[in-house]
């Protein structure tokens, strides 16, 4: 068993992480790459990286050694139906000298396998969009929100950004001086602090400076609302106290009130230490006071472990779970 090699995979937008673990969940192998989701980047494109990745965590290996691979990725479902990306995918994975099958998992499921070995139970991921789904014998079940920037992702690093831009135009249209906030906002939208005689000027050009950009990259803007925050700036924190509500709103669209499986936080606004995460975990403790909350890990790790888990030589997957994320409260 010892020589057993499995391999997980977390594929998002801005980077593709690959780790080879033996079934006593020794790291034999990392690799990393470019984004490669399918779904932003095209299946060719992220078939490469998928392969760059793979080359470099199995360097130093036989790949005759892995047996079974897992990958996580967002929009798992879409690339599953594509039988032309599914074929980059599989000539990827060949080319890396793998003969073993994989496995396609959603992100969402990753995430809450990175924080607990529980079949059962919730995750809530808040980056720069913002999802929660329940999982039910370690699969995807009902999932809420997650459905973008234009109608969704409530309570996300998009949203606070949009958020802190609509306080400002509020500002200036109202001909209030911009707070310590919005005032961060409109040099980092416009390189300067300095408003226009007649406001409505400054207005219309923050706006031009919001739009020629592609909408998603007012996420940028969401460290700002962290930051001021974190100071104790009055609109700030009355902003992650109402984006802390809506992603608590959304794990309760899903989650009976009863429950006490555990919840996963996860995404980079909720693995971090910062006010939203603190928020957040407050909101929910209240909402749930006997749920165990985790915090998501690795996922490149937590892939090869569902990978791990599936083999029959592996009689105790919670065990090897706890060896492989020792700390994940």
């Amino acid at each position: 068993m010892s020589d057993t090699v499995v391999v997980g995979l977390d594929i998002g937008g801005t980077s593709t992480r690959a780790t080879a673990l033996t079934l006593t969940g020794r790291r034999v192998g990392t690799g990393r790459a470019g984004g490669g989701n399918p779904t932003s980047h095209g299946a060719q494109r992220a078939a490469l990286e998928l392969l760059t990745a793979l080359r470099a965590a199995l360097a130093d290996l036989d790949p005759a050694r892995v047996v079974a691979g897992t990958i996580g990725l967002a929009g798992a479902a879409r690339l599953l139906a594509d039988p032309a990306g599914r074929a980059a995918f599989d000539q990827a994975w060949h080319d890396a000298g793998l003969r073993c099958p994989y496995a396609v998992h959603g992100d969402a499921l990753v995430a809450y396998a990175s924080g607990t070995a529980e079949p059962d139970g919730t995750v809530l991921i808040a980056g720069t969009g913002a999802i929660t789904a329940q999982v039910h014998d370690l699969r995807l079940d009902r999932v809420a929100d997650g459905h973008g920037w234009l109608l969704g992702d409530a309570g996300s690093g998009f949203w606070l950004g949009r958020e802190a831009v609509r306080r400002l135009l509020a500002d200036l249209d109202s001909g209030h001086d911009p707070g310590p906030l919005t005032t961060a906002v409109l040099a980092e939208l416009m390189g300067s602090t300095e408003i226009a005689a007649r406001p409505r000027d400054t207005v219309d050009a923050t706006i031009q400076a919001v739009t020629r950009r592609p909408p998603v990259e007012l996420a940028r803007l969401a460290p700002l609302v962290s930051t001021a925050a974190a100071a104790g700036e009055p609109v700030a924190t009355a902003l992650i106290a109402e984006a802390a509500a809506h992603l608590a709103a959304s794990v309760s669209r899903i989650r009976p009130t009863e429950a006490r499986t555990p919840i996963v936080l996860g995404g980079g606004l909720l693995t971090g230490d910062t006010p939203l995460a603190t928020a957040v975990r407050a909101e929910v403790s209240r909402h749930w006071p006997q749920a165990p909350l985790r915090t998501a890990g690795d996922g490149a790790v937590a892939a090869a472990w569902l990978a791990a888990r599936e083999l029959p030589e592996v009689t105790d997957p919670a065990a090897l779970h706890a060896h492989l994320f020792p700390t994940t409260l």
